[in-house]
């Protein structure tokens, strides 16, 4: 049986595809009953985020295209379509590329830590609806285990690299104190949503969401105990606010000069941090002008993010080490226990050579032989037993040259604390 990875992501498909290929939760486990239930896949989980669909699973031999022909069928797509952005990994590989997307090395943003969470969920899915047997079982434990490894002994998730992230790293630089702090977040999109879960994690005092559409402001709002405005209420709440982060799709600014001056004036002119993020911008140029005002662009950002990314990187060439002892170490366990499978078959052969040999022999006591003819006879034919097999393998290998075998057979089946004949 064979270790299989095989599935598409940010970097071999486009969207349109990933969003074709994605399982919903609704469909999971109908799609991990139907993979399992191939005959060639003995154990299977199934990985599904907005940038990856992947399936780990035990095949047999030459399983790889069943499993592919499945997912096309499943999603009605041609399999030519699917072929061309899958990729696929065998044994090893598929074990490091599995280690590689724990630590978020594989990730679309190198180092995020989402996906370790999602592929967890992922592992405890499979769990539940019997998907996993001994081998991924294990192997996902061993993944989790160098994931964490990672995470303690490299920097590969210390250093903010996504826009949100950065925004709210920099305006940590200005402020001792979060708690103290008020925040207004203008818009209501996947950046700003992410920007308020940063804040609201580092203990952000208070938080203000203003958008066009007060309804979206207040989905953003909810789950972080925020205050949701218009955006016609935004002049009263600027007052208020210490950090100011907007980003939205408006193609004229938010925020004026006159506007933002107005509320120096109510605040006593206490600083104000603002980010940009927009494009195009949401707060007008002149602002910056300002003297209590410290204005951010999302290019001031990108100069935080590369910076470090820079860090990051060289902590993902510390990780890809851990990965590749990782991987090494799975191995050895995994050979381990292939011997062990083979030690216990041998083990049962011998056992039963040796029940049929006491069953003969107590039957020919029962009928009042020479014991000591029945245990001699029975030493004889289990030696004879044992010995038949191999030895007709060894008159084989050497009949073809097999030096390797031989030598292999030297050590496994001669005691070497035991004299030699010419001794």
């Amino acid at each position: 049986m064979t270790l299989l990875a095989l599935g598409i992501n940010h970097k071999t498909a486009t969207v349109e595809v990933r969003e074709q290929v994605a399982f919903t939760p609704v469909q999971l486990e109908k799609a991990l009953t139907e993979l399992r239930a191939l005959s060639v896949v003995h154990e299977a989980a199934v990985l599904s985020t907005c940038n990856r669909t992947e399936l780990y699973c035990v095949v047999d031999d030459a399983g790889e295209q069943p499993v592919l022909a499945w997912l096309s069928r499943f999603h009605d797509l041609r399999v030519e379509q699917l072929t061309r952005c899958a990729y696929h990994y065998h044994e090893g590989e598929a074990a490091r590329h599995l280690m590689r997307v724990a630590v978020g090395l594989d990730s679309m943003v190198l180092g995020e830590p989402q996906i370790l969470g999602q592929l967890k969920d992922a592992y405890q899915f499979a769990r539940t609806h019997k998907g996993l047997g001994g081998e991924l079982e294990r192997l996902f434990q061993h993944t989790f285990a160098v994931a964490k490894q990672v995470r303690t002994e490299t920097a590969i998730g210390e250093n903010p690299v996504s826009v949100a992230y950065a925004a709210v790293s920099m305006a940590s630089h200005i402020f001792d104190d979060f708690s103290r702090a008020t925040a207004l977040l203008i818009g209501a999109g996947e950046t700003i949503e992410l920007v308020a879960r940063h804040l609201f994690d580092a203990g952000v005092g208070s938080l203000i969401v203003a958008n066009r559409t007060r309804e979206r402001a207040e989905r953003v709002a909810g789950s972080i105990n925020a205050q949701a405005i218009s955006l016609d209420e935004i002049p009263d709440a600027l007052a208020k606010a210490d950090i100011v982060i907007s980003s939205t799709a408006a193609p004229l600014p938010i925020l004026g000069k006159g506007m933002v001056e107005r509320a120096l004036k109510k605040r006593r002119y206490r600083p104000v941090f603002m980010v940009d993020i927009a494009v195009p911008r949401d707060i007008e140029p002149q602002v910056g002008e300002l003297s209590d005002v410290f204005l951010y662009t999302v290019d001031d950002l990108q100069e935080v993010i590369e910076e470090n990314r820079r860090h990051r990187q060289v902590a993902a060439e510390q990780a890809e080490t851990l990965i590749e002892q990782g991987v090494e170490h799975w191995q050895h366990e995994r050979r381990i226990r292939s011997a062990g499978d083979l030690i216990r078959r041998y083990r049962g052969y011998g056992d039963e050579l040796r029940a049929a040999s006491e069953a003969q022999a107590l039957a020919q006591l029962a009928r009042g032989e020479d014991p000591e003819k029945v245990v001699s006879r029975l030493a004889k034919q289990l030696a004879n037993k044992l010995m038949h097999g191999p030895t007709l393998k060894l008159r084989e290998a050497s009949g073809a040259q097999r030096q390797d075998l031989i030598k292999a057979a030297e050590t496994l089946l001669l005691d070497p604390s035991a004299p030699s004949r010419d001794s």
